[in-house]
């Protein structure tokens, strides 16, 4: 049975990096559905992911689309149980 999966993110702040926010927020999107699908998360949300943690500090060159990458993999972490969410 398909389920929907929300996450809206509020303001996300990216001090000391040049990449456009478009293109962080279309790779973050892409990243993160293809992780659920691909992986899954324990079905027994609601989830509040209220800090990104276990993100590793990451060059400021990065390009947008590694950008949106790293910080879909740490909300799906999250999500998954392995980061810090409050329900």
């Amino acid at each position: 049975m398909p389920r929907e999966i929300r996450v809206d993110i509020g303001e996300l702040a990216l001090d000391g990096f040049r990449a456009d926010p478009g293109r962080v927020a279309a790779a973050f999107e892409h990243e993160l559905t293809r992780l659920v699908r691909e992986r899954g998360v324990p079905a027994d949300g609601p989830w509040t992911a209220d800090v990104l943690s276990g993100l590793p500090p990451l060059p400021a060159g990065l390009s947008a689309s590694r950008l949106g990458q790293e910080l879909a993999r740490a909300v799906h972490e999250g999500l998954s149980g392995r980061g810090e969410v409050t329900s």
